[in-house]
């Protein structure tokens, strides 16, 4: 029995310890990191893309770090995807996938990718190879050389005959159409002078504001003066057009009449000045015996 005792003491002790150390063990491994590479095909055609994914594990009290990839053996990119990173709480882990492809045929080695000493992905064997061959297809046989026929030289003469027959009808149907005479509606010459008195008899009919009043008053003169004088007045200021109507047969009391009408129709125009009764009749009948006067000194340049 005492014999008995001390195995089952001594057997409790190995499990104990066996346990132990398998813990620590695996505690220290989930405290290191870890690497690993991987390929969705070992086996390819010519130019056949494959898609190669890299993983990185760092426990959470180590630095981040991950690979530099920027070539490989016998591959070339096709395409590079962002690094992703997730994390958890006892580590932080980093994907990278790549499209990559192979021109050359044989069976290659994707290489160990190291991130640091004693961490480094495995190896990866691709084969690439050339589309499977079936000696038991049939060839395709090679055809000869087939001549092609020469065009036949078309006869000229007759597209010259169609032509020139295809001409002639064309002209024959132009002459045979009857133009239609084109009725050009002439415009009456506007008489300024006659406009301008129609203008001013019809403002004197309509009771309009003092300001729409004014302002179509010395439009009319504008007009006139455009017109009939060939002076941008339209374009002037008061004052620049009073000085070019000195140009114009004027006495110096007509001239100053007429530019004291104009002065005060911009005082109007601009709430300065409210006109009484008496202004409008002044303005209007100085406007109207200017233009009458530039009128006689046109027809009569004796005047």
């Amino acid at each position: 029995m005492i014999l008995i005792e001390m195995i089952k003491k001594i057997f409790y002790k190995v499990i104990s310890l066996l346990f132990f150390s398998a813990a620590a063990i695996f505690s220290n491994a989930q405290d290191k990191t870890t690497v690993k590479a991987s390929v969705d095909k070992n086996k390819i055609l010519i130019g056949e893309p494959i898609k190669l994914s890299i993983e990185v594990n760092i426990p959470r009290k180590e630095a981040i770090r991950f690979f530099t990839i920027d070539s490989l053996p016998h591959f070339e990119f096709l395409e590079k995807e962002k690094v992703d990173t997730s994390s958890s709480g006892s580590e932080t882990v980093l994907k990278q996938a790549f499209k990559i492809t192979s021109f050359d045929s044989g069976h290659w080695v994707i290489p160990s990718f190291v991130l640091e000493k004693n961490i480094a992905t495995d190896t990866i064997p691709v084969d690439v190879g050339f589309t499977n061959f079936d000696p038991n297809q049939d060839y395709h046989d090679i055809k000869d050389i087939i001549e092609v026929n020469p065009v036949e030289k078309k006869n000229w003469l007759w597209f010259i005959i169609s032509g020139a027959i295809l001409f002639v009808l064309i002209i024959i149907w132009l002459l045979s159409m009857r133009k239609k005479k084109v009725v050009l509606s002439v415009q009456p010459v506007v008489n300024p002078y006659e406009e301008a008195m129609k203008q001013l008899d019809q403002l004197r009919k309509h009771n309009l504001p003092p300001k729409q009043y004014y302002s179509e008053l010395v439009d009319i003169f504008r007009l006139y003066i455009f017109r009939k004088k060939e002076i941008l007045s339209l374009q002037k200021t008061t004052d620049d057009l009073v000085l070019q109507l000195k140009g114009i047969n004027f006495d110096r009391e007509q001239h100053a009449q007429l530019a004291q009408a104009l002065r005060l129709s911009d005082f109007v125009k601009f709430a300065k000045y409210v006109p009484a009764n008496e202004d409008d009749v002044n303005v209007f009948n100085t406007i109207k015996n200017s233009i009458t006067t530039i009128e006689q000194s046109e027809s009569n340049p004796s005047l």
